[in-house]
């Protein structure tokens, strides 16, 4: 039941990430074309950090620092009185109410916790993939629509929502989703963030020797197992360029896109 548990954790995490790294990637790809100097400039740093960082180093020092300012925000409000160091050596040590969650909170409170933690860690790496895939689909668009809108009057706000984002998915879609299968081949990742992910379950379910089996001696079978998780991400991967083709084909239809007039040639 772990194993089931864990595969609704994967896809859990995939359903709450995507469109939340979108989320961060649309913002981000605006920010980074915003006029206003300071925006533009958090725009752009936003994605080259992150971008510029390798996935495993972010994932494991972003978790600790993130949950670490937590509990430093609540140890300010909750023990004010408190009069020892924060930093002691290499002990990072807060009052018990500060402790996020609380030391006596539920086991399941803990893992939803930690795994919220992790759905922000890949939203706002992704995020910057995302963000550097949209800004360019901006730039895409062609110049003379814009010029156009601007010649009807329109205003910037009501050319970016009118004319910008609403074209701009045809030159985004290849990137977003070369980015969506790197997000599922990326979800082991929770293994390392100390979620019970199905590797972890793997790992443990296949081992000679584990500690939560030692009624139920067996020879090392993690070779079956990780053998089922390269099924499994295959066949996941598989459907998700089906629905994302299809996605692109009715994107296309009719745009001046080399996909959308392989369409038009096809009907004739």
């Amino acid at each position: 039941m772990g194993l089931y548990t864990a595969v609704g954790t994967v896809l859990l995490l995939l359903a709450i990430t995507a469109p939340t790294a979108l989320a961060f990637g649309f913002g981000g790809a605006s920010a980074a074309r915003s006029r206003i100097a300071p925006l533009r400039w958090f725009g752009k740093t936003y994605i080259a950090i992150v971008r510029g960082i390798p996935d495993i180093a972010f994932f494991l020092f972003f978790v600790i620092a993130l949950d670490q300012a937590i509990e430093y925000v609540r140890h300010q409000v909750k023990c004010p009185e408190w009069t020892e160091a924060i930093w002691q050596g290499n002990d990072f040590v807060v009052c018990t109410a500060a402790k996020m969650p609380l030391g006596n909170a539920p086991q399941w409170l803990h893992e939803t916790y930690g795994f919220f933690l992790a759905v922000l860690t890949f939203a706002i790496v992704f995020g910057a993939f995302a963000a550097n895939v949209l800004f360019g689909a901006m730039q895409a668009v062609p110049k003379p629509q814009i010029e156009t809108a601007a010649a009807y009057g329109l205003s910037q706000r009501q050319t970016f929502w009118r004319i910008i984002v609403p074209q701009m998915w045809v030159y985004a879609l290849p990137g977003l989703s070369n980015l969506w299968m790197v997000l599922i081949k990326a979800t082991p990742l929770l293994f390392l963030l100390g979620v019970e992910d199905i590797v972890y379950w793997a790992r443990e379910l296949g081992g000679a020797k584990t500690p939560k089996f030692t009624d139920y001696p067996h020879g090392d079978w993690r070779m079956w197992y990780f053998l089922a998780l390269l099924v499994f991400y295959l066949a996941f991967t598989r459907v998700s360029e089906i629905v994302l083709d299809r996605i692109m084909a009715r994107l296309s239809f009719g745009q001046a896109t080399a996909a959308g007039e392989a369409q038009r040639r096809a009907t004739q």
